[in-house]
């Protein structure tokens, strides 16, 4: 999978279907449970999960400060692929699901507006999604 200067790509095989996968993530009193890096909590203010529908929500760090975050959703195709813009700071993710190997191959693509601003989060974001995976991978068992 090539790799632009300007994103980030994060990928991890689950032992789960790709409809467990994304009804992870669909339905919001799941998403909640495992969405964020270790030691974060959310809050969820509005889940509009459609095409145009916005995501705003706080996720709630374990240095007592809080994030607040919004999302619009893009493109969903179930269980297969969730397009959306996180709005500040601007990047767009791509989540696509992919059988494989009797599990599913989940890829997170963030596409940043330049290269300079994909540089700034990598050191966060990088380790970030694996935490985030990991939440999820416990998550579904």
């Amino acid at each position: 999978m090539s790799q632009s200067s300007s994103e980030i790509i994060s990928t991890r095989l689950f032992s789960a279907s790709r409809d467990r996968l994304f009804t992870a993530f669909s339905d919001p009193a799941q998403l909640a449970l495992w969405w964020g890096p270790k030691g974060f909590t959310n809050t969820f203010d509005e889940f509009d999960f459609r095409p145009g529908g916005d995501w705003k929500f706080t996720m709630h760090g374990p240095d007592g400060k809080d994030y607040a975050n919004h999302t619009r959703f893009i493109e969903i195709v179930p269980a297969e692929r969730i397009v959306y813009e996180h709005i500040a700071p601007h990047f767009q993710m791509t989540i696509t699901l992919a059988d494989e190997d009797g599990g599913t191959r989940m890829t997170w693509r963030m596409q940043f507006p330049s290269a300079e601003m994909c540089a700034r989060f990598q050191p966060i974001c990088v380790p970030a999604n694996e935490e985030n995976f990991d939440r999820l991978a416990a998550h579904i068992k």
